[in-house]
């Protein structure tokens, strides 16, 4: 079995060298193998000259988009060049930790879910802005309500797929609103998601956090949107 890590790059010289390193070292579970899938959606700082130091590397793949064509077009290529049975986004930043893929896959290797999600508000929040905290509980309760699911965090970033689930979805997103529109077409189409709790640590707009209030009302549309269109 095969895990393909899908990691979207928009400006993240900080940081991608770092994160991929982290994700290269996971101890996975016997028996599962890993590729990783990095993205560079038309960055414009150095991230193309940090990435080049995993030229020839045997785990890493790295593709280039131009212009920036937003983090959902970065997602979709992800999984038009992946191989893996199983797949999962981890950002490019420090927000998510790759030490616990272990636990997201859990679930899935006990045949308990097809799809699992990391729960920040089932696990533990640091530094998150109070407005982006109450931005993501209303977005539960609206899609709670609209969907008649319990989910705690449809817009966590660590979603975790049985490959089969997530390339049978005809993704229309290029942005953000990639997290509420496969949550929504997931839902309808019956398919199970898991929630374990995880860790999450939130940077800053100065730190390089790229959600903003139109980024975050473009999500929230996605859920509305993809309540009443076709899958």
């Amino acid at each position: 079995m095969k895990l393909s890590v899908i990691i979207p790059v928009y400006n993240e010289e900080q940081t991608v060298v770092r994160v991929i390193n982290e994700v290269k070292a996971v101890e996975l579970p016997l028996g599962i193998d890993r590729e990783i899938i990095v993205v560079n959606d038309g960055s414009t700082d150095r991230t193309a000259g940090a990435l080049g130091r995993f030229d020839g590397d045997r785990y890493v793949r790295i593709f280039f988009q131009q212009p920036n064509q937003g983090k959902a077009a970065a997602i979709r290529r992800g999984l038009k060049e992946s191989t893996g049975d199983l797949i999962l986004i981890q950002d490019a930043d420090l927000e998510y930790q790759p030490s616990e893929y272990p636990l997201l896959l859990s679930p899935i290797l006990k045949g308990e879910a097809d799809v699992v999600y990391g729960s920040r508000f089932k696990g533990s929040i640091e530094m998150m802005e109070p407005v982006n905290r109450a931005a993501n509980i209303f977005s539960n309760v609206v899609f709670n309500v609209l969907f008649g699911t319990g989910l705690t965090d449809i817009n966590t970033c660590y979603k975790l797929f049985c490959a089969r689930n997530i390339r049978s979805l005809d993704i229309e997103s290029s942005h953000f609103m990639f997290e509420t529109e496969v949550t929504a077409k997931l839902v309808r189409k019956g398919v199970k998601i898991v929630e374990v709790p995880i860790r999450y640590r939130a940077r800053s707009v100065r730190q390089g956090k790229k959600i903003n209030g139109l980024k975050a009302l473009a999500m929230f549309w996605g859920i509305v949107r993809y309540r009443v269109s076709k899958i």
